[in-house]
C-alpha cells in the first residue's frame, strides 16, 4: 500500500504577500497602533503553520484606538452568519477593558486588514482569538504607561476600566483612552509581553451577547455585495456551458446586439451581455445562439460510487493500533457494511456576487467570498494589475458553508470592468450557483468489525474513499484497529466529474455517519442498548460527560434497537470539540416520510466566548444537517447538473423544524475550540440510527429519502 501524506484541512497557502511597516501604518491613519508578533497556539496544526507562512510581520490581529475612544478591530476574517463579528469583538473588549459597543469590526478589506488565509474550518475563535487578545493586552499596557507619565504616578498604581485608566488611590483621577491618544499615532513596543487576563477577570466574554449585526440584518440595513450599486454600473449575464466539460463550438451574438442599450463582450472563453438593467442583460443573453460539444462520460449519480472505487488512489493508513489480523481471530461475530453519501450542494441564500470598479490604475472589488486575499491575487493575475493596486472589500456574506472559497465571480466582474471601462456587477443565478458549486464529494466507507463472546469490539477495519481521513479514526476503545483513507475531499476532476471541496464539517459528515451507524449495528448485533454499548467502549472523560449530559436531557430510555421508539444517538470528537446528539423520529410507513421531532445536542467546546452565539450555531447545525440526512443530493448525468433550483433540490424547510435543545457543557479549563461545524457532523448518523430504531431498516446511504424508505419497507 502506498502511503501518501494527507493535508486537506486547509487550502494551500497563497503565495507570499508582504506589507512593509510603512505601508501598513499608512493605510491605518491616526490613533494608537499596536504592533505585535503573532502568537500561534501550541496546539495549532502543522497545516495552519503552513498557511501562516508568508504573512506580514504585523499579521494576526491589530487594533486602533481613536480619539473619541472608539476602537476599530481589523481582521482579514469575514462574517457569513457565524457570529464572529460579535465574539471577536467580545474578546478584544474584555482584554482591552472597553465596552463591547465601543468596538467596530473592520473585516475582510485587503487594504485595511492584515493578511488572512480565509474564514473556514472553524478556526476564527480558536486561532485568531489568542493573538487578538494579546494585541489588546499590549495596547492596555501601553495606555497605562502613557497615563502614568501624564499623571505622574507609577504604573502599578493604575488600573483600566471601561475605556479609561484610573488611579487606584484616587479614582477621580483618570484619563480616557481617547484623551491619551489625542489623535496621535503612538507606536510603542513593550520589552515584555503582558499576561493575558485570567478567566475569572472576564466581564464580556462568556456572557450571552446579542449579535452586533442583528438589528441591521432584520431591518434590511445590512449590506451584501448585491447591495453595492455604483454610478454607471452595468449588470452582466454570462454565457454558461450546459454541462461540465462541454466545449463551445460556435456562437452568434447578432440578435443580442440589437437589444437597446446592451453591450455584448466576447473575450476568450467569456461571452457576456451587459446592460444598465439586469433584466435587459438577461434578455440579451437569451438571444445569444451558442452550440456546445457535450461530453459523454456515462457517469451519473447512480453509478458514481462504482466509478470512484475504480479510480481511487492508493490508500494511506491514518491510524493503526494493535494487530488487526490477531483481532479478527478473536471475533466471534463480524459485522461488515459499506456506507455511501452522494454529492451535496452548499446552497447559500446569497449566490456568488461581485462588483468591480476600475479607477485609474486601481481596481476595487466588492465580493461575497470566504477568502478576500485569495480573491485579490486571482483578480490581479487575471487583469494584469499589481497586487497592491487591487483592493477587495468583503461586505457581509449571506452564507457560504465552505462554498465561497473560489473567486471566479470576482475575476469575471474585474475582467468585464476592465473590458467595458465601467463598473460591473456579476450575480450568479440560482442555476449558476448549483452548476458552479464545489460540492461535498460523494464518498464511500467500508467497515468490518467484530465482537468477542463478551460483546467487546475486538477489531475495527475502516476504509474511506474520497471523504478524507482526518476525521476517520475511531475514538472508541478497540484493541486492534486500522483506518485507511483513499483520496480526500479536495480530489480534483481526475476523480469527480465536477469540482468538489469543503462543505460545513468537511471530512466529518460521511465519516461520522459511517462510524456511528456501524456502532449502532454492532450494538444491535450484540443485543445491547446503543448508549450502554458506547459507554462500555469509552474511556475519554469528556466524551463520557457529553453523552451522559445528552442522555439526561433527552430522557434516554435504554432499549435494544429496533425498539420502535424511534430514538437514535451519535457522537463525535471534532477538532477539540465533543458532541453527543440524540434524536426522536416518526416514520410514516405509508408515505415514507420521516419527521424528526426532537434533537438534543450536548457540546463541550471548552471556554465559550458568546454562549448565545454558540447555541445558535448548534441549532443551525441540527437544522441544516437534516438536509443531507433526509433529502439533499445532487443529481447529474454526463456532466450536466440536473438539480438547478430549489424546486428539485430540497433543503430543510421550516415545517421540518424539530424541537432542538442545545446544551453547552461547561469546561472552562480548555481554551476555546471549534463551534460552527462539529454538531452538524452527527446529524446523518443520529437520524439514520433513530430510523432504524423506529422501523428496523438500516440505511447505508444518505440521504434517507421518502422514496428510499418506501422501497426499503417494501423489500423488508
Amino acid at each position: 500500500m502506498k502511503h501518501e501524506k494527507l493535508s486537506e484541512d486547509y487550502p494551500a497557502p497563497a503565495s507570499s504577500l508582504t506589507i512593509d511597516r510603512r505601508q501598513f501604518l499608512k493605510v491605518l491613519g491616526g490613533g494608537i497602533i499596536v504592533c505585535f508578533t503573532p502568537i500561534l497556539p501550541l496546539q495549532a496544526p502543522e497545516a495552519l503553520s503552513a498557511v501562516t507562512r508568508g504573512l506580514p510581520e504585523d499579521f494576526n490581529a491589530f487594533l486602533r484606538i481613536n480619539e473619541d475612544g472608539k476602537v476599530s478591530c481589523f481582521t482579514g476574517k469575514i462574517e457569513m452568519g457565524q457570529g464572529i463579528i460579535t465574539s471577536l469583538a467580545q474578546m478584544l473588549a474584555d482584554e482591552l477593558d472597553v465596552p463591547l459597543n465601543s468596538v467596530d469590526m473592520v473585516m475582510g478589506d485587503t487594504d485595511r486588514c492584515p493578511w488572512d488565509a480565509g474564514t473556514y474550518g472553524s478556526m476564527s475563535t480558536k486561532y485568531f482569538g489568542p493573538p487578538l487578545r494579546a494585541a489588546a493586552a499590549e495596547a492596555r499596557a501601553i495606555l497605562i504607561q502613557l497615563a502614568a507619565e501624564s499623571l505622574g504616578v507609577p504604573p502599578d498604581r493604575l488600573e483600566t476600566k471601561t475605556g479609561a485608566v484610573l488611579d487606584k488611590l484616587a479614582p477621580a483621577r483618570k484619563l480616557s483612552y481617547g484623551e491619551l491618544t489625542k489623535g496621535r499615532r503612538i507606536e510603542r513596543r513593550l520589552g515584555e509581553k503582558p499576561r493575558l487576563k485570567a478567566l475569572v477577570d472576564f466581564t464580556v466574554s462568556g456572557k450571552p451577547a446579542i449579535r452586533t449585526d442583528a438589528l441591521d440584518k432584520v431591518t434590511g440595513k445590512a449590506k451584501f455585495a448585491g447591495d453595492i450599486s455604483l454610478p454607471g454600473m452595468l449588470h452582466a449575464r454570462i454565457l454558461r456551458a450546459p454541462a461540465h466539460g462541454a466545449k463551445l463550438m460556435a456562437v452568434d451574438t447578432a440578435a443580442a446586439t440589437k437589444v437597446a442599450g446592451a453591450l455584448i463582450v466576447q473575450d476568450g472563453d467569456m461571452i457576456a451581455a451587459l446592460h444598465a438593467a439586469p433584466d435587459e442583460a438577461e434578455k440579451a443573453l437569451n438571444l445569444v445562439q451558442a452550440k456546445f460539444d457535450r461530453p459523454h462520460t456515462n457517469l451519473n449519480d447512480s453509478n458514481i460510487f462504482e466509478h470512484l472505487l475504480s479510480v481511487a488512489p492508493s490508500g494511506t493508513i491514518v491510524a493503526e493500533t494493535g494487530d488487526l489480523a490477531h483481532g479478527k481471530g478473536l471475533a466471534s461475530t463480524v459485522v461488515e457494511a459499506t456506507y455511501r453519501q452522494g454529492y451535496v450542494a452548499h446552497a447559500p441564500i446569497e449566490t456568488h456576487t461581485a462588483v468591480a470598479s476600475i479607477e485609474g490604475d486601481k481596481v476595487t472589488v466588492w465580493a461575497s467570498t470566504q477568502r478576500p486575499f485569495a480573491a485579490q491575487e486571482d483578480v490581479a493575475q487575471a487583469i494584469g494589475f499589481p497586487l497592491q493596486n487591487v483592493r477587495v472589500i468583503t461586505p457581509l456574506v449571506g452564507g457560504a458553508f465552505g462554498g465561497k472559497e473560489r473567486n471566479r465571480h470576482a475575476v469575471e466582474a474585474a475582467r468585464l470592468a476592465k473590458l467595458t471601462g465601467k463598473p460591473v456587477q456579476v450575480v450568479r443565478s440560482r442555476a449558476e450557483e448549483f452548476f458552479y458549486d464545489s460540492f461535498q464529494p460523494a464518498a464511500i466507507v467500508k467497515v468490518a468489525s467484530g465482537l468477542d463472546a463478551s460483546n467487546r469490539i475486538v477489531f475495527w477495519d475502516y476504509h474511506v474513499y474520497f471523504a478524507g481521513g482526518d476525521k476517520a479514526p475511531t475514538f472508541y476503545e478497540v484493541p486492534h484497529k486500522r483506518t485507511a483513507a483513499y483520496g480526500g475531499w479536495r480530489e480534483t476532476r481526475s476523480s469527480h466529474p465536477f469540482d468538489t471541496g469543503p462543505w460545513r464539517g468537511p471530512n466529518g459528515n460521511t465519516n461520522t455517519f459511517a462510524r456511528e451507524s456501524h456502532m449502532d449495528a454492532l450494538a444491535a448485533s450484540a443485543g445491547v442498548d446503543p448508549l450502554a454499548f458506547r459507554l462500555t467502549h469509552l474511556n475519554d472523560k469528556r466524551m463520557l460527560r457529553v453523552l451522559e449530559t445528552a442522555a439526561g436531557a433527552f430522557g434516554w430510555s435504554p432499549a435494544v434497537p429496533p425498539s420502535g421508539k424511534g430514538q437514535g444517538l451519535a457522537c463525535v470528537i471534532y477538532k477539540g470539540t465533543y458532541v453527543a446528539a440524540m434524536a426522536q423520529v416518526e416514520v410514516d410507513k405509508g408515505s415514507g416520510r420521516c419527521g424528526v421531532k426532537r434533537v438534543v445536542l450536548a457540546q463541550d467546546m471548552g471556554q465559550v466566548v458568546n454562549p448565545e452565539g454558540a447555541k445558535m450555531q448548534m441549532e443551525g447545525c441540527a437544522m441544516m444537517g437534516l438536509g443531507y440526512a433526509l433529502s439533499e443530493t445532487v443529481r447529474f448525468r454526463d456532466g450536466e447538473i440536473l438539480d438547478l433550483s430549489f424546486d428539485t433540490y430540497h433543503i430543510p424547510r421550516f415545517s421540518w423544524l424539530p424541537e432542538i435543545e442545545a446544551i453547552l457543557v461547561d469546561n472552562p479549563d480548555v481554551p476555546p475550540q471549534e463551534g460552527g461545524e462539529p454538531a452538524i457532523t452527527c446529524m446523518g448518523a443520529v437520524v439514520a440510527n433513530a430510523i432504524f430504531d423506529a422501523i428496523g431498516v438500516r440505511f447505508h446511504e444518505l440521504p434517507i429519502t421518502e422514496k428510499r424508505i418506501q422501497e426499503a419497507l417494501k423489500g423488508s
